[in-house]
C-alpha cells in the first residue's frame, strides 16, 4: 500500500512561517527624535524554554560572558490536526505537466487538508521593545494573512496558505530579586491551513484523446443481430494553436485589431476552415481568395485575444501533428464523427 515519496511539505510550511518575521527592526531614538540605532530582531526555531534557560544560565566561557541578547523572537511548530471543513473528494485526481518537461504529465490525488499549529514568542527586557515588535506584526492579521507556497514543486502546484492568529498571551516575570533578569514574553498562537499530497504517478500515456459513444436500439431477443439503430459517436481533441512552430506563410501587410482580412505571400498551404496562429492569436479561416493571396478569418478564437500583427510575421498552420501535443489545461476543439445507420 505505502510506497516511498517525500514532498517536504512540513519543511516548506515551517520555513514559510518563519520567513514572515525575518525583517522586523527596532529603531531607537534620542530625546530629540534622532535615530541612534536600527536593531534587527533575530528569530530562531525552537521552544521558549530553551531560550529562557540560556538567558538565565551563567556563561561557560568567562572570556565571553555574553548570554542571549534581548529582544529576540523564537517560533515552534507544535501540533497538527485534520481539517474536516476543507475536505476534498478522496478519489478525485488532477493532472499537470512536469515543470522540467512539459511533454510529460503526472497525476496525483486531491490533497488532504490539515491544520498546523505554531507559536511565535517575542522576548524583550522592556515593554517598549515588545510593543515595538508586536505592533509591526498584528496589523497584518485580521485575523488571517495568506502566503503562497509551491507545495508540489514537481508539477508547480502552488497553494495559498492562510495563517490565522488565534490567541495572544502576555507573561511578565517582574517578581524576583535584583539578580534575576526580567523577561517579558508575548506568545502569539497561529493556525496554518495546509495540504498534504500523496505520491505522483506518470500519466503521460493515460490521457484520453478520443471518446466513442455507441447507441444500439431495435434488436429483440428473437432477432438480436438486426438492430434498427446502430450509431457510434466519436470525438477527438483537436489543437487550437501551433505547438510545432509550423510556419507556412508570412504577412505582407500589417493587421489591425479589427481587421478580418489578412494578406499573405502565399495562401496555397492553408486549407479552408483550418486554424492558424499569428503570434499568440488563433484564427479560423472562413474564406480564401487565392488571386489576391487573402484570407477572411474569424479573429481571436479559442479564448485568445485580438492583437496587432506586423508585416513579415510568420503564419503557423495547426495540423494533426499538433493534436498529439495538446498540453493539459490548454483549450482544444473537438472533431466529431457519426458512424452507423438508422433504419
Amino acid at each position: 500500500m505505502f510506497g516511498h515519496f517525500f514532498h517536504g511539505t512540513f519543511r516548506k510550511i515551517v520555513i514559510g512561517f518563519g520567513t514572515l518575521f525575518n525583517d522586523i527592526y527596532i529603531k531607537r531614538k534620542d530625546r530629540n527624535g534622532n535615530i541612534t540605532s536600527n536593531v534587527k530582531i533575530p528569530i530562531q526555531y525552537g521552544p521558549t524554554q530553551k531560550f529562557l534557560a540560556r538567558i538565565e544560565q551563567a556563561p561557560a566561557d568567562l572570556n565571553n560572558p555574553q548570554q542571549l541578547t534581548l529582544p529576540m523572537m523564537s517560533y515552534e511548530f507544535n501540533g497538527i490536526s485534520y481539517n474536516s471543513e476543507d475536505k476534498l473528494p478522496a478519489t478525485q485526481k488532477f493532472y499537470a505537466e512536469l515543470e522540467a518537461d512539459n511533454t510529460k504529465v503526472r497525476s496525483v490525488f486531491m490533497p488532504v487538508p490539515y491544520i498546523m499549529n505554531f507559536e511565535l514568542n517575542i522576548m524583550a527586557k522592556t515593554s517598549e521593545d515588545v510593543w515595538h515588535i508586536t505592533e509591526q506584526i498584528l496589523p497584518y492579521f485580521h485575523p488571517s494573512y495568506t502566503i503562497t507556497i509551491n507545495l508540489l514543486k514537481e508539477i508547480g502546484e502552488k497553494r495559498d496558505i492562510p495563517i490565522t492568529l488565534k490567541t495572544i498571551e502576555v507573561q511578565d516575570d517582574y517578581e524576583g530579586n535584583y539578580e534575576s533578569r526580567r523577561v517579558i514574553i508575548y506568545t502569539l498562537r497561529f493556525e496554518v491551513k495546509s495540504y498534504l499530497f500523496g505520491p505522483t504517478k506518470d500519466a503521460t500515456d493515460g490521457l484520453i484523446k478520443k471518446v466513442s459513444l455507441g447507441f444500439v436500439a431495435g434488436a429483440t431477443d428473437d432477432d438480436p443481430e438486426n438492430a434498427r439503430r446502430d450509431i457510434t459517436y466519436q470525438a477527438t481533441g483537436v489543437a487550437t494553436q501551433s505547438y510545432t512552430d509550423n510556419v507556412v506563410a508570412y504577412l505582407v501587410k500589417d493587421v489591425s485589431y479589427s481587421a478580418t482580412t489578412i494578406y499573405l505571400n502565399d495562401t496555397d498551404p492553408i486549407p479552408l476552415y483550418s486554424t492558424i496562429t499569428i503570434d499568440n492569436e488563433s484564427m479560423k479561416v472562413v474564406y480564401k481568395d487565392t488571386d489576391d493571396n487573402a484570407l477572411q478569418v474569424e479573429r481571436a478564437t479559442y479564448n485568445t485575444t485580438n492583437d496587432v500583427h506586423v508585416n513579415g510575421t510568420g503564419v503557423e498552420l495547426v495540423t494533426e501533428a499538433d493534436n498529439e501535443l495538446i498540453q493539459p489545461g490548454d483549450d482544444f476543439d473537438v472533431d466529431s464523427d457519426i458512424i452507423g445507420f438508422i433504419d
